[in-house]
């Protein structure tokens, strides 16, 4: 038995099975949106667990699924040396998204990551603590922050509307995932010019740590030529 874990609902859950369907391998919810069962068509010994994105990447990660759709945002920021712990078989083509970094529009002088770090050092000089910068993708942007420079800053967790945290008062700056830009030009908020973080999408990816014995790796071999996948990745 293999078994793919996919996203539980929404948009992501409909179009990884339609992807999945263009090639041959039928997906489905066994029951009702609160049901999360799952069931395969065409694909013997593959078994379907929905799971929420952010579930998957840990699962992934403890090998108690083999295969995983994802956003790659949070493979990346949730898994530690992730390429030790999964392997990326491949993009899938939808759920694209930016991760940047983004300031008040209100500076004039701040448009990129230099501006940034002098902005942080003379912040703190004038407050006495460090520029508050909000995400919810802390490993993600501490080391793009640090391999471009910029020091004199924190970062505060958001789980919530993170666009909203510099008109709140709480933070100073933000890192969050953007499509359009609507939503943080709707908050008065411009990208940094070098600013992208990271660019997801939604991708798939075997575990390194799954048991592949019991006919898991045969069963990826022959869904390989269907998804056009390289087995030899993991």
């Amino acid at each position: 038995m293999l078994k793919l874990g996919v996203p539980s609902k929404g948009r992501l859950m409909e179009q990884t099975f339609d992807w999945f369907g263009a090639r041959g391998v039928t997906l489905r919810r066994a029951g009702s949106d609160r049901d999360y069962a799952g069931s395969v068509d065409d694909a013997d010994g593959l078994e379907l667990v929905l799971l929420s994105a952010g579930e998957i990447p840990r699962e992934l990660a403890t090998g108690r699924i083999h295969l995983g759709v994802t956003g790659s945002d949070l493979v990346h920021d949730r898994l530690a040396d992730w390429d030790r712990q999964v392997a990326e078989l491949t993009p899938m083509g939808f759920g694209q998204a930016d991760l940047v970094l983004a300031v008040p529009a209100c500076w004039p002088d701040v448009d990129t990551l230099d501006d940034l770090d002098a902005a942080a050092a003379a912040f703190r000089r004038a407050h006495g603590f460090r520029l508050r910068v909000a995400t919810k993708y802390h490993r993600l942007v501490r080391e793009f922050l640090r391999a471009n420079g910029v020091a004199d800053y924190q970062l505060v967790d958001s789980q919530g509307a993170t666009e909203g945290t510099v008109k709140n008062l709480t933070a100073e700056a933000i890192a969050d995932i953007t499509s359009t830009g609507e939503t943080l030009r709707a908050n008065h908020l411009k990208t940094l010019a070098d600013g992208l973080v990271h660019q997801s999408q939604a991708t798939l990816y075997a575990s390194r740590r799954a048991d592949w014995g019991n006919g898991a790796a045969d069963i990826l071999a022959d869904l390989a030529p269907r998804l056009d996948v390289d087995p030899a990745a993991l």
